[in-house]
């Protein structure tokens, strides 16, 4: 998972199992920024669309979560459109992914040990 600040340029990285949700790795990617300051506004995907999460961001470090609503979500939307209108510049994060596969050893994991993976990412 990664953060990225307005320019595209990475601001988090962390690595994990595959397996867990997506969301369950926020804290930890939060918590290994490289940069001191945490930022004030997050986008991400349906995928990031749980109201627990957006509470817990809120109130415990001040970051504002901004990804629009699951088709499939029986609950009533908790964003309207003027928030969502930042969600045209995900395509970000998608340019770091992007980038980051065209290294073969980072877009398939060789090294047994995180550590070493992680030190190449």
């Amino acid at each position: 998972m990664g953060i990225v600040d307005c320019n595209g340029l990475p601001v988090a990285l962390s690595t994990g199992s595959a397996s867990p949700h997506e969301v369950k790795y926020v804290e930890l990617t939060l918590d290994n920024m490289f940069v001191g300051e945490q930022p004030e506004k997050m986008i991400g995907d349906k995928a990031y669309d749980s109201d627990p999460l957006d509470r817990h961001l809120i109130e415990e470090r001040n970051v504002e979560l901004i990804a629009p609503h699951k088709t499939n979500c029986k609950r009533a939307k908790t964003q309207d459109g003027r928030k969502l209108r930042r969600y045209v510049k995900r395509w970000r994060i998608a340019r770091l992914f992007a980038w980051l596969q065209n290294y073969r050893r980072i877009q398939t994991r060789w090294e047994h040990h995180l550590s070493n993976y992680q030190g190449f990412v």
